[in-house]
């Protein structure tokens, strides 16, 4: 286990962030597509529902895109930011400590 509680992982933990991802864009597809079942009274907690899978496939895609990308802490993407800023011309940011 490393520090932030999650597992290290390796250099695959980017699959699983891709097949969460994956699976619950497919099962947001699979129940947009099946529409209303049953009570029609309960049709905003199935929206509500629909779309919480929407959200976290992107949720889950982003994390995989990041961690495939070697980013896996704050300060990674401080540093991303900061070679941004350098090849833009920009001067860096003071830190205010």
């Amino acid at each position: 286990m490393v520090e932030n509680g999650g597992s290290d992982g390796g250099s695959n933990a980017h699959w699983w962030w891709a097949l969460a991802g994956a699976t619950q864009f497919g099962w947001g597809i699979a129940s947009f597509r099946r529409g209303v079942i049953g009570d029609s009274s309960l049709m905003p907690f199935k929206a509500f529902a629909v779309a919480s899978l929407f959200v976290g496939a992107a949720a889950s895609s982003a994390i995989a895109s990041l961690k495939a990308a070697g980013i896996h802490k704050v300060e990674d993407v401080m540093e991303v930011g900061a070679n941004i800023r350098t090849g833009l011309g920009i001067r860096p940011r003071t830190r205010d400590e």
